[in-house]
């Protein structure tokens, strides 16, 4: 059975459009005003995608059921597999006592709530998505800052806000590399492009995540430390991008960002101890510096993630890896028998349905390792590590249900052809394409969860579009993923990811009310600087 997609079921493209948008606003709004736990909220919206692929768009119901058995599978596996692994590390830091000598240590360092934010949620965090991407560092971060005492819904919209200026560059350019194969355009240039919008956004997001955090007096008085971090990571994020390649620019930025950071702390601190309301006023004492074997005692477990997370992400490690262990299975009824139509693509295409069990090389499979390598260190038997990690789960159970069902209901989207009409729609705005260019990007990580879904999504039809309106095709292209960044914080993947991250499991509309308009207003300030430079610096574009 082969079915081709149509964009315009009911005639109109923009009512098309509004007619596919249903089951991401359902989600959204049952999310966001009316509470509804997130497993439920997403089964809904799954079905309502089912509905309207089926009914509206004409698909046959047994490839969308196919299409939402390979999403529900990828949101098990790689990206339920990330978040599960990465709690069962914290867990294990948690149980040993290690993560109490952790706070002390970064409290000697900055008892102020901002700087260990920027620390974390930043710096820190653009280094594991530099490193592994798909989840892992909205989980990481989120955890250490809920373990620093952070309360769950600050621990989690601060990693969600922190982690957008990296995910361009994460997992080892993964998305600027996927842009490249699906555009065909020179992989160097987009780099470049890419390395020419999101650097001015690196030096914002500090200054932004801090304002959120503390408002404005809060900022002014650490005016410093975000200058400090974003500029580091904004001018490393630059010079690799434009003169290297993609690999490994979050790596690159993150590590100068964090000395950079270190570095001011030891020549200037912040006037004011800055606490949340719920903490008390007086700072808390810090006792001496802790001996160094017992202050590396308790990062360890997190210096060996690091160290793994970017082994198993290096391209040598995961195909020799991928070469013994790798299982690759077809989608049955689904692999090829959708097509997608011009101008989506430039000619028509099967859609290919594979689903890939890289069990050894996974970026989770690396935090596994890292939690049994650090208990065994921290003398925890094989029994109360399993007892850990089954605990874990436990608690996880709902919140792998929902990663799930949001997976299921994207790829029920994506195979049905209803974020290609949204994607068309905006598509069509004509002269202010440059500025939607950019929202196009966030929509499909909104969608996707991921920003290489999204330039596999929308990347062609970026380029075929910016082709016909006589714009560069690869400052467009390279919007989609800069302005997919900027969807991060509130696709539904990641705010359940920062949710059981923070054993938050039922708060995923309070999380997605926190962040949403952060990422409207930077997805727009993105719009509007790609517009700046499609109309007024189109010397930019390489």
């Amino acid at each position: 059975m082969t079915w081709t997609q149509i964009y315009s079921p009911v005639g109109n493209l923009f009512i098309s459009a509004l007619v596919a948008s249903i089951p991401v606003v359902v989600l959204l709004g049952l999310l966001a005003f009316f509470h509804v736990r997130a497993h439920l909220a997403a089964l809904a919206g799954l079905a309502l995608a089912m509905a309207v692929a089926i009914i509206i768009y004409g698909m046959p119901s047994q490839l969308a059921l196919a299409a939402a058995a390979n999403g529900a599978a990828f949101g098990l596996f790689p990206i339920g597999w990330i978040v599960l692994a990465a709690i069962f590390v914290y867990d294990i830091t948690v149980e040993t006592g290690q993560f109490e000598i952790i706070k002390q240590t970064i409290a000697g360092l900055a008892d102020d709530r901002r700087i260990q934010t920027l620390l974390i949620a930043f710096s820190f965090g653009a280094f594991i998505e530099g490193a592994a991407g798909f989840g892992t560092p909205v989980a990481v971060s989120a955890a250490m800052l809920i373990g620093l005492g952070f309360r769950p819904l600050q621990a989690a919209g601060l990693s969600l806000i922190g982690n957008t200026a990296p995910v361009a560059f994460g997992a080892l350019g993964t998305p600027i590399l996927t842009l490249a194969r699906v555009t065909g355009l020179p992989l160097e240039d987009l780099s470049a492009m890419v390395g020419r919008q999101l650097p001015f956004f690196s030096l914002l997001i500090p200054f932004w995540l801090i304002y959120a955090m503390a408002g404005r007096k809060g900022m002014i008085e650490v005016w410093p430390a975000c200058l400090t971090s974003g500029a580091s990571f904004a001018i490393a994020q630059y010079l690799i991008s434009n003169y290297h390649g993609p690999w490994v620019v979050d790596i690159a930025g993150s590590i100068a960002s964090i000395f950079s950071l270190v570095i001011l702390l030891k020549f200037w601190r912040p006037r004011n101890t800055w606490r949340f309301a719920h903490e008390t006023d007086q700072p808390r004492a810090v006792t001496g510096s802790l001996p160094a074997g017992v202050a590396l005692r308790a990062w360890m477990p997190w210096i060996i993630l690091s160290v793994l997370v970017f082994v198993w992400g290096m391209p040598q490690t995961r195909s020799f890896l991928n070469s013994f262990s790798q299982i690759e299975f077809v989608i049955p009824w689904l692999d090829k028998a959708v097509v997608r139509m011009p101008p989506v693509v430039s000619a028509p295409k099967p859609e290919e349905a594979r689903f890939v069990f890289n069990w050894l090389s996974a970026s989770g499979t690396a935090l596994l390792i890292t939690g049994l390598i650090a208990g065994t260190l921290l003398r925890l038997s094989p029994v109360k590590l399993l007892r850990i990690f089954i605990g874990t789960f436990l608690r996880a159970r709902l919140s792998l249900l929902t990663i799930a069902a949001m997976m299921a209901l994207g790829f029920t989207t994506r195979f049905g052809g209803l974020d290609s009409t949204m994607g068309l729609a905006f598509a069509s705005t004509g002269w202010l394409f440059p500025f939607f260019s950019p929202l196009l990007g966030w929509l499909g990580v909104a969608l996707t969860g991921s920003d290489t879904s999204s330039n596999v999504l929308f990347g062609n039809l970026q380029q075929v579009t910016a082709q016909q309106l006589g714009i560069s095709p690869v400052l467009a292209a390279a919007a989609n993923s800069s302005g997919g960044v900027m969807g991060k914080m509130i696709d539904a993947q990641s705010i359940v990811v920062a949710s059981m991250a923070t054993q938050q499991h039922g708060s995923e509309g309070v999380i997605l009310r926190y962040v949403f308009f952060h990422s409207v207003a930077l997805a727009a300030l993105v719009g509007i600087f790609v517009m700046m430079q499609a109309r007024l610096f189109p010397f930019m574009s390489p």
